[in-house]
């Protein structure tokens, strides 16, 4: 994968052999919602399905609830406090009087409004990456990272799950064993707010972040959360947060949203204002510059764009930063992922689209104090799809929604065609020598 074109010699882009894939295994223990028909109406089917189980005999409960423990409960993390839940969930909404049932038809009664979901049986791709909350223990040239991937199960519909692991500036990788099981990130508070509120999340007691999977939770995200773009970013008073842009797709209307969290543990899931937040694609710059918070947007879905705010979540206008130039970007050309501030300035990793739909990865460098000027951009693509990485369910595709700075190398977790997680390095001189 690569190609030849920016560097004059042997490229210095090291591709890893590691990589991430698609897994139908993984899958988490979701509510089901039987949504047709209001649960209280006469011939609800969510009445009809509790009714049902109540008229079972204690054997029969007894006997399928067996059954069901024998299938489910060894495939997840606490199986039986989500059926507690789910029944408590369900009395409440269809207003049915279960005080007399047993522990375990209430569980059964749990289970039937649970299902499996396979959150990444379709697709994993567009990786962000950030320096981890947790840095202890660690010495000698390498950082421990948090990833985030766009995963994406039945339906099409997309999520936000995690990867930790330690990187360093010799070219190492190592990735934090995945867990065995997978856990949604819990909305608590969700019923009591307005359409347009802020949602909280949090993550389970019992997981680790490479556990987590944050799944759409409101009407506007309901199918999909799609391609985080996370940084590291510094306040003026000296202290960090983690923020990243993101796309809500409602199924019909678009927005973007922005995450917000401090140790990855909980995160505030807030709907951004403005005319510029109707597009795909906005970036946060790491820190303010000149007092104002600053973003790299597509606005009008294919060109490239410079915003800035005094309020991060309210977006408006825009200046024309870049406009295609090259063929590989001829169709359209913006952001992959958050500005990385190196010495020469702010590196923006950028995506075109060329001939046939063909995405490829490039890069710009901007002024440090003022970036609206381009100090340089690459006139060849740094990374592009080739050979058996052309296929997959997107196919011609390599695209990454953030690289991060490890000593002098650029480390580059990208998607390849929409179906697997590839990891690269390149030495920042050798790029930032092949910009023009």
């Amino acid at each position: 994968m690569g190609v030849e074109g920016p560097f004059p010699s042997s490229s210095p882009l090291k591709i890893l052999d590691e990589r991430l894939h698609a897994d139908p295994s993984r899958v988490v223990l979701r509510p089901f919602h039987l949504g047709w028909q209001a649960k209280n109406a006469p011939g609800s089917r969510a009445l009809k399905l509790v009714h049902d189980i109540a008229a079972m005999s204690d054997a029969q409960v007894k006997a399928e609830y067996a059954r069901v423990r024998g299938d489910f409960v060894a495939r997840h993390w606490q199986t039986e406090k989500m059926f507690d839940e789910r029944f408590e969930e369900v009395e409440e909404e269809t207003d049915i009087d279960c005080s007399g049932f047993s522990r375990m038809r209430r569980r059964l009664v749990g289970a039937f409004f649970c299902h499996e979901y396979s959150y990444a049986a379709a697709a994993l791709m567009n990786p962000s990456i950030v320096p981890h909350p947790d840095q202890s223990g660690i010495s000698g040239g390498s950082v421990r990272f948090a990833m985030s991937l766009r995963a994406v199960g039945e339906g099409h519909i997309s999520s936000i799950a995690f990867r930790e692991g330690l990187v360093s500036d010799h070219g190492g990788l190592e990735l934090a064993p995945e867990p065995p099981f997978a856990v949604a990130a819990d909305a608590p508070d969700l019923d009591t707010l307005c359409t347009d509120c802020t949602v909280k999340v949090y993550r389970s007691e019992d997981a680790n972040l490479s556990g987590t999977v944050i799944f759409p939770v409101t009407a506007a995200q309901s199918n999909g959360l799609e391609d985080l773009r996370l940084t590291h970013f510094r306040h003026d008073d000296g202290s960090f947060e983690y923020m990243g842009t993101y796309t809500a797709f409602s199924g019909r209307d678009i927005r973007s949203e922005l995450l917000r969290t401090r140790d990855f543990r909980s995160a505030e899931l807030v709907p951004m204002t403005g005319d510029a937040t109707r597009n795909k694609g906005l970036a946060l710059f790491p820190e303010k510059i000149g007092g104002r918070y600053m973003m790299v947007g597509r606005q009008d879905g294919q060109n490239m764009f410079l915003l800035d705010s005094d309020d991060v979540t309210h977006w408006h206008g825009g200046s024309l930063l870049m406009a295609p130039k090259f063929a590989w970007e001829f169709i359209q050309i913006g952001n992959c992922g958050a500005p990385i501030l190196i010495d020469e300035g702010w590196l923006v990793l950028t995506h075109g689209v060329g001939a046939m739909r063909q995405y490829a990865i490039g890069a710009v460098l901007l002024d440090r104090e003022d970036p609206s000027k381009i100090l340089g951009r690459t006139r060849y693509p740094i990374l592009q799809a080739e050979n058996d990485d052309r296929n997959g369910y997107v196919p011609n595709v390599v695209y990454t929604c953030g690289g991060m700075r490890v000593g002098d190398q650029l480390f580059m977790p990208y998607g390849i065609s929409d179906s697997s997680i590839g990891f690269a390095f390149l030495p920042l001189k050798d790029l930032v020598q092949s910009l023009d």
